[in-house]
């Protein structure tokens, strides 16, 4: 993962627009070192771009396979896939501790801060998760509040509600 620079690099939009109707279609970003952000379109169109140079291509292969086999049910890890965010340290020592949460289950805020070794930062972990550039593959969706409630979610809680759904969660 990489701290997040001033002049980023060229960036290369592509939809996967089949996506189950509750989350609507969704846009992933792509640099030369791979996946940088996902988003949920809503009903926006892709904006256009260039045509990605040939070493960007197995990147949006290699997500838009996972992807579909997420939406098929299959238990995805996407721990094959590369991906480029972009954040504070802070936010970088968070974004892996997601990806180790399994399928179908969830922790909370608290329980995040501690395997990231500030367990006082519940807040900030919060915070982490709410500017996660690439939800869904970085699974901020399975952060949930200590009392079993939703917490947040940028993409909207009916989102989070489904995904969790989808994935069997309790």
């Amino acid at each position: 993962m990489r701290v997040k620079r001033k002049d980023p690099e060229p960036e290369w939009v592509v939809a996967f627009p089949e996506t189950p109707p509750e989350l609507g279609p969704l846009w992933l970003c792509f640099t030369e070192q791979g996946l940088t952000a996902l988003e949920f379109a809503g009903g926006q169109s892709s904006p256009k771009h260039k045509a990605p140079p040939s070493t960007v291509i197995p990147f949006m292969n290699q997500a838009r396979d996972a992807l579909a086999d997420y939406f098929r049910g299959v238990p995805t890890d996407f721990a094959a896939l590369t991906l480029d965010p972009r954040g504070t340290p802070f936010q970088l020592r968070v974004w892996p501790e997601l990806r180790r949460i399994p399928w179908g289950q969830t922790i909370s805020y608290k329980e995040l801060a501690r395997r990231v070794g500030s367990p006082k930062a519940s807040r900030a972990v919060g915070q982490a998760n709410a500017v996660n550039p690439i939800p869904l593959i970085i699974p901020c969706h399975r952060v949930i509040a200590a009392d079993g409630g939703l917490g947040g979610y940028s993409s909207g809680l009916d989102r989070k509600r489904w995904l969790l759904r989808h994935e069997g969660a309790r």
